[in-house]
């Protein structure tokens, strides 16, 4: 893919900040308390004061106004660097809806927050409700002046370090179909809230959220009521589309670390790497990677040249292609580099924990698999 003069200077910039400022095992370790957090907000901070969380915000909002594939530069070589801002994903897919549905307050509250380094979060699914969204029960009752909150969210990434929940809750119909959901800006020190960590293999990420009489005003509705389904569609698309940025990284980053591997260790006297079993690995894996890279900034061009387009077909084939060969490069890398892969000693066991779960979120690959058939009418 070609780049502008100052997309390549964007990306020069990135590599050098990571490299600086968590280019070591041992920053990693510091920012991250040894990888039990995915977010540092320090150094989150610092990429706020070089406007760069802001690359896809409208400057009316304080934002750098870029394209969407500016973006998927940004979260590719941020992942690629490994730089612990696990809060900017759901920040991004959160404030796309608050850009297209929101009020001018709700507008001004988040995008601008978001150009200074606050974390946004989103809230959907649910014990039984997961694949199957339509079928979400947390219910907001209608009273005067506002509505009330009842029932409970999981698997809610960052809600603990966030300063809003995008919430989809049922105000109309029974669960089992799409009509009668509604987002809610809802702030987390809202009372009746109560946010749980769920301790994963990941660290400190997810969250359960518990709503008991929680009180939100009328100003709390995000778009139309009982319309969230649509609204929950149209930013599912870019969700799966940023994901496959991130894994893109991610999937450069563990090949990047198999093939510095490889190329260095010796057996039977030479780098094992040139023996023709790992180098035909090595050759396989560079193309996955480089038909993931194709795919992802293709639909973020067709996203930039017509933002209204929704693009379910090729948002899920994003999804499923990078997150599937980001998992199968860290378990090819943790099974080249033996038993170093698997010790903390080196960044591959990490790689394997971050890209094995990324087939789950954002919609299972099974369900993107679903959703790319229906669209060629099976």
């Amino acid at each position: 893919m070609d780049l502008t003069e100052e997309q390549r200077a964007f990306v020069s910039a990135i590599e050098t900040f990571c490299g600086r400022e968590c280019g070591t095992r041992e920053q990693r370790d510091a920012l991250t308390g040894r990888g039990a957090e995915s977010h540092n907000d320090a150094l989150y901070r610092k990429m706020a004061d070089l406007g760069w969380l802001g690359v896809h915000v409208d400057p009316e909002y304080g934002g750098a106004g870029g394209s969407m594939v500016d973006l998927m530069l940004f979260l590719e070589h941020t992942a690629r660097g490994m730089a612990p801002i696990g809060g900017f994903a759901t920040t991004m897919i959160a404030a796309a809806a608050y850009a297209r549905f929101g009020t001018p307050q709700q507008k001004a509250t988040i995008l601008g927050g978001v150009v200074n380094g606050a974390v946004e979060s989103i809230a959907m699914s649910e014990p039984e409700a997961g694949s199957d969204v339509a079928s979400l029960s947390c219910r907001a009752t209608r009273v005067d002046g506002g509505y009330v909150i009842n029932g409970q969210k999981t698997w809610c990434s960052n809600a603990h370090i966030a300063d809003h929940i995008l919430l989809v809750a049922r105000t109309g119909a029974a669960p089992g179909g799409h009509q009668g959901m509604t987002m809610f800006m809802v702030p987390t020190d809202a009372p009746g809230l109560e946010i749980r960590g769920i301790e994963t293999m990941g660290g400190r990420e997810v969250n359960d959220l518990f709503f008991t009489d929680c009180l939100l005003p009328e100003s709390a509705v995000v778009g139309e009521v009982d319309n969230g389904w649509r609204q929950l569609m149209a930013g599912l698309n870019l969700e799966r589309l940023m994901l496959g940025g991130l894994m893109l990284g991610s999937a450069q980053r563990a090949f990047d670390d198999t093939l510095g591997y490889v190329t260095q260790r010796k057996q039977f006297g030479k780098p094992v790497g040139s023996f023709q079993v790992l180098r035909h690995r090595i050759a396989d894996l560079a193309t996955e990677i480089e038909c993931c890279r194709l795919l992802v900034y293709d639909v973020a061009a067709k996203v930039d040249a017509d933002p209204q387009r929704m693009l379910p077909r090729e948002a899920s084939m994003v999804k499923l292609k990078v997150t599937e060969t980001a998992k199968r490069m860290a378990l090819e890398g943790m099974q080249m580099m033996g038993g170093y892969g698997y010790a903390r000693e080196f960044d591959m066991e990490m790689h394997v924990r971050r890209t094995v779960v990324s087939t789950i979120y954002g919609g299972t690959n099974e369900i993107q698999r679903d959703i790319i058939g229906k669209t060629y009418g099976l």
